[in-house]
Parts: C-alpha cells; structure tokens; sequence
C-alpha cells in the first residue's frame, strides 16, 4: 500500500521564514541565470554540453510524498531530469513537486522519465519482505539500521499487547518492512542473522506503461537491461513501440557485461532505431544503488564510462553515468579527463553528457525531510521555509559543480 501524499495545515510563516523563502528564490533564479523559464536551453543542450544532471527517485521507490518533495528541490536546484517509478500516482507526485517548485521560481522545467525492466531478475525492481512475527524476540534487528531508506521499522511490543490470534506478544516484534519506501538496494538480505529476509521480484506492467508515455507530462522512459540476451529487451520494445513516439529522449540502463557490452549496445540499438523518433542515452550503470555509501563507490561507473569512451565503435547516442555517483564523482571523471569532454574540439556532443544522482542524492536531502515536526511528517517542504532552503543548499552542492 503506498503512503498517501498528504500536507499538513500550512504553518504560519513567521518574518525569518519569509526571508528564507525569498532566499530559496534568490538562490534558484541565480542557478538559472536570473532567466525567464521560456528562454533557458532544453535539457538536451545539457547533454551536448556534458553538465547533465538527473534525479533518479528510485524506479521502486513509491513514497509520494518523498518523491513530491525531492522533485522541488531539485527542480529548484537545476536538473535537467527526474526519473522515478512507472507508477501512475507516483509521476503525479513528481509533477505536483515540479509545479510546486515552479511556483517559488522562475526555473526551467524538468523532464519527466519513467523507469521499466525487461528482466524479473534486474536488481532495481525488487522489495524486501519478511514476517516480523518470524524474528526472534531477542534479535539485534540489524536490518533495521544497515537500510539506506528507512525503510524497515520494528517495535519490540509489550507483554500485554496482543497479536491478531489473540495470543499475547511476549515481546515479539511488529512492523516490518515499508513497501512504499524499499527500493531494492538488497543490503538487508545479508546482514539478517536468521536469514529470515527475501526479495520480491517483478516486472512493470506494459499496458500501465504504455499509457504513462502518452500523457502530456511524461517525457522520457528508461530502460533497465542486464546486457546478457535482448531477446527480452526485444519483446518489450516490440510492447512499447505505438507509444515511443510520444517521448522526447529513450534511455537504455546497462551493467558493464566486459567485452560483451558494446556488441550487445549495438543490438539493442539495431531493435530500437526503426521506431526511434527521439534522442536516445545510454545510462552506464556501474555499481547500482550504492552512491551513498562513500568515495569508492563511483569508481566503477568512472572506469565503465572511461572505457566505453575510448571505443571508437560504440554505439549512437549519449552517455550518462548512474551506480556509484555522488559528490566525488565529478572529481572522479575529471583525473580521467572527461568532465565535458569531447573526442574533437569539432564534436558537437561531449563523450560523456552527464550524470545520474540517486541513493546519493536522496540522502543529503532525506536528512533535511526527516527534521520535518513528526507530527508533520508527509508535510510539504515548502510550509517548512528554513528546511527548505538548507534541502536546496545541499542539492545545489550536489548539482552546482555540474552545472558551474
């Protein structure tokens, strides 16, 4: 069951949260250049330039409120895309925190990007479940701490609270997982000392995503693909087809498979060009789903970009990094010499159009989220003007050396 997006009654707006909401204002123009919305270049300037930054909300994560608020504050901090779950009620959040942002400041609208799967088996697609009931009394309930999302809550109950067989508790543990709020990242499996956690696969159904495409506030779809066979990638694409026509960019997410990768790029590309009308981006995804965890996480989404790049024979289109971005990334790519770089000063696009904030980017701006008044908690962020402006400086930290 999704979390219903909701919003407190706004708070009244005392004299410093005033000044801070027309910080948060001064703050997001002067990201954009003081212009008019209308005359900032489209996102995919970004990408021939190679500053290209995009939000991915998680393509399992379905918190609409969350998602709602992250996509304000990173409208407001500038990126070219957010991409979330093919989930109809979730895009609506994304647009309704969009529109919010729009509201505050005159910035440029964002692209809107779906993420599917053409494989049950893909990592990105899967939750965490478990009985809570199952779970020793005694348990150290590491699962609990090790989650990235707060997405797993236990409770010791009483010894006088009863269970649904109306036998009494005796101490055992209620919750669980928060389905809404799991994305897959898999780091509970382990650590469960019962072994008691399993993950729950599926694929997004085509019919509900061909639908999303065709609406006016859909832009983009991405594609998750392990790389290994594109028979499935094939099947799916042949699904898609009537409705490809409507996006403005389709984006292809792959692991890097080693000396397969290219050959399997280049097959992927020979199914999709017929029916491609639009711009289309390759997300080299190197180490999935692990960008908050530290410095050595991008690592492997640099080297996969770098080798990539040093093919002549790779395939048409742009690139974007994902898996193990964060705030060392842009560093990362510039010791290799491919922040906005390009083959030839005559290329019109750069070997590397941009990056793919996720589980980073979440983060710095869930610690803010989470300082809301928990009495407020699906509260929208901006009736919180003071947290609102340290969420945009945080995104702004994240999205500025991109952009600057």
């Amino acid at each position: 069951m999704l979390l219903s997006l909701c919003s407190a009654s706004p708070p009244s707006i005392p004299s410093n949260s005033r000044h801070c909401l027309q910080s948060v204002k001064t703050l997001a123009e002067s990201i954009s250049g003081n212009r008019p919305a209308s005359l900032l270049a489209a996102p995919i300037e970004s990408l021939r330039r190679g500053d290209w930054v995009k939000l991915i909300c998680g393509a399992s994560f379905e918190d609409m409120a969350d998602v709602r608020n992250l996509s304000l504050v990173y409208t407001l901090a500038g990126v070219d895309c957010i991409d979330c779950a093919a989930d109809a009620s979730v895009v609506n959040a994304v647009n309704d925190g969009i529109d919010a942002a729009l509201e505050i400041a005159s910035v440029r609208r964002p692209w809107v990007m779906i993420s599917v799967n053409d494989d049950r088996n893909d990592l990105h697609f899967r939750k965490a479940e478990f009985d809570p009931e199952d779970c020793p009394p005694d348990c150290s309930r590491p699962c609990e701490m090790v989650c990235p999302a707060n997405a797993i809550l236990l409770k010791r109950m009483s010894e006088g609270d009863e269970i649904q067989d109306g036998s009494h508790a005796r101490g055992k543990l209620q919750g669980g997982v928060i389905t809404e709020r799991c994305y897959g990242c898999g780091r509970c499996l382990p650590v469960c000392p019962f072994d008691r956690i399993r993950a729950i696969t599926y694929i997004r159904d085509l019919a509900t995503t061909s639908a999303l495409l065709k609406r006016n506030d859909v832009d983009a779809i991405e594609i998750h693909t392990r790389g290994r066979t594109t028979e499935l990638f094939k099947e799916l694409w042949t699904g898609l087809s009537s409705s490809i026509g409507h996006l403005k960019l389709v984006a292809v997410s792959l692991p890097d498979n080693g000396e397969s990768t290219v050959a399997t790029m280049h097959m992927i590309y020979s199914i999709m060009k017929t029916d491609l009308e639009c711009y289309n981006l390759w997300q080299l995804d190197g180490r999935p789903m692990s960008g908050d965890i530290g410095r050595g996480a991008t690592k492997e989404a640099v080297t996969f970009a770098a080798r990539i790049s040093s093919m002549q024979d790779r395939p048409h289109g742009f690139y974007q990094l994902a898996g193990g971005t964060n705030a060392h990334t842009i560093d990362s790519l510039r010791k290799v010499g491919l922040f906005r770089a390009k083959n030839d000063p005559a290329d019109s696009n750069a070997l590397i159009g941009g990056i793919a904030y996720g589980g980073y980017a979440r983060k710095i701006i869930g610690r803010v989220l989470r300082r809301i008044p928990s009495k407020h908690g699906h509260a929208h962020i901006e009736d919180y003007p003071e947290l609102m402006l340290d969420a945009i400086k945080e995104a702004f930290n994240l999205v500025g050396p991109v952009k600057c």
